[in-house]
């Protein structure tokens, strides 16, 4: 049974400079006629009764880039489809200055109960270098008019090792951030990716990332601040009061089934995963012809899945189950792992406990390593491995 969705508005009003997620310049008529495609995907996949839903997700883009008309249709097609009164986490990623009061009100009573600010950092000029148009009094309004509503379940994101920010520059932001004491927080290291404005700086060399030091030192004092004032880790980049973890976030890193909607937007049903098209004119036209604008599917075998069991839950301070695994594929995770295991372990980046394995917090800073340990051979024969074990 699929209890979580997502679901991709791609406008946005400026294209920050290190974006690469399908987004689009903001325009009504663009906006109009994607949400007529997006109306006919979502036509596809579900039933005209309306499904109980865990989580719906509704990112970007920047969702609150869409006019009140444009936003009022756009929460009407999900109520429309899901029983959002009774949904348990309900958010919408929202770009501080995008998001007025009119907004705000709309939004709740659709039964939107989370909030996902993009901010990225306390300082004005490193939002500008970004490419941001809203500016850090935007926030402090945005979070005054969200509680002033009711909406209090609130996130925002944080960036770091971004081009000339120093130490001393991310903990005043990582300060400012903790200074509104929300619930939940992200915080994600700059990753520089191909198409994009930062990209095409970089390799002019125009552009330059922080010192892979100094990135660890920021993460290390993220982690820091974080614990000091009541935020625990739960994931790698995420950090929240107790009982404030992300539901729909933590649907990817159990490996659970989701929809995923929109252009660009990824899903997992049964079996398989998803990838949508991405460009805009080949989004409308396969969604308006067949409500299914899907580019690439991958069919998700037992290998396929024991290793993103594996990878996506070692994300996890609450790591791997050992019991858990084996008693959704039959064998114990050893089995196959053993010995990756053991040189993890030897090097310092994952632990064992009572009831299965995670990364350290050392370990944490070597991550795409430690995942890359847990891919499997493709002539691998999992039966023939496990038999003789």
């Amino acid at each position: 049974m699929i209890t979580s969705a997502y679901i991709h508005i791609p406008f946005c009003e400026k294209i920050c400079y290190y974006c690469d997620f399908t987004k689009f310049f903001y325009e009504e008529k663009m906006a109009d006629d994607y949400l007529e495609a997006l109306a006919n995907e979502m036509n596809y996949y579900l039933s005209d009764k309306r499904q109980s839903m865990r989580t719906i997700y509704v990112g970007g883009g920047t969702p609150t880039a869409l006019n009140i008309e444009q936003l009022n249709r756009l929460l009407e097609m999900i109520d429309a489809h899901f029983d959002v009164d009774n949904v348990e986490e309900y958010t919408f990623e929202a770009n501080p200055g995008d998001l007025n009061e009119e907004k705000i009100i709309a939004l709740k009573s659709h039964g939107v109960n989370r909030i996902s600010m993009g901010v990225q950092v306390f300082d004005d000029a490193h939002l500008e270098m970004l490419g941001r148009l809203h500016r850090v009094k935007d926030v402090d309004k945005n979070i005054a008019d969200l509680k002033k509503h009711g909406l209090t379940n609130i996130s925002i994101d944080l960036m770091y090792g971004l081009p000339e920010q120093t130490l001393e520059g991310f903990k005043y932001s990582l300060e400012k951030a903790l200074s509104y004491d929300l619930p939940h927080y992200s915080s994600y290291a700059l990753q520089i990716e191909p198409k994009t404005i930062f990209y095409q700086r970089h390799m002019k060399g125009k552009l330059h990332k922080a010192p892979e030091e100094l990135e660890a030192q920021m993460f290390e004092v993220l982690i820091a601040e974080m614990k000091k004032h009541g935020k625990q880790q739960y994931e790698i980049s995420n950090f929240a009061k107790q009982g404030f973890e992300s539901k729909h976030n933590l649907t990817y890193w159990d490996n659970a089934h989701y929809y995923g909607f929109g252009a660009g937007a990824s899903g997992y049903l049964p079996g398989i995963r998803t990838i949508n098209l991405r460009p805009f004119p080949a989004y409308l036209k396969e969604a308006n012809r067949s409500g299914k604008p899907v580019l690439h599917e991958e069919i998700i075998g037992k290998k396929e899945a024991i290793e993103e069991h594996l990878f996506l839950g070692l994300r996890k301070r609450s790591g791997v189950s050992r019991e858990t695994f084996k008693k959704h594929y039959g064998f114990d995770y050893y089995q196959l792992y053993q010995q990756e295991i053991n040189d993890l372990c030897d090097k310092g980046w994952l632990e064992e406990f009572r009831d299965g394995i995670r990364m350290t917090e050392h370990g944490q800073l070597f991550g795409n390593s430690v995942f890359q340990q847990f891919l499997l051979p493709e002539d691998l024969d999992l039966n023939k491995v496990i038999k003789d074990f």
